[in-house]
């Protein structure tokens, strides 16, 4: 038995990824690419249209999650 077993991960709250595209290309999610590429950072699910964009998150995540941040603001506005 492992500690890393699925379910007993200690940010077991995962905050669903909000956007249809790749926050690092802002290609469409699911397209020519295939399944998208699923990672999470600090409890926020991030997905990417392929296996080139998670090394250029990691550069500068920051970068991205403001972006995402910024992009889920949008995003509720709308819904209102």
């Amino acid at each position: 038995a492992g500690t890393n077993s699925p379910g007993s991960s200690t940010n077991a709250t995962v905050k669903p990824y909000p956007l249809d595209y790749c926050i690092v290309s802002g290609d469409k999610l699911g397209g020519d690419m295939g399944k998208p590429i699923v990672t999470v950072y600090h409890g926020q699910e991030i997905k990417f249209c392929c296996k080139d964009c998670p090394p250029d998150f990691k550069k500068d995540p920051e970068k991205y999650m403001k972006k995402l941040a910024a992009a889920e603001a949008k995003i509720q506005k709308e819904k209102k």
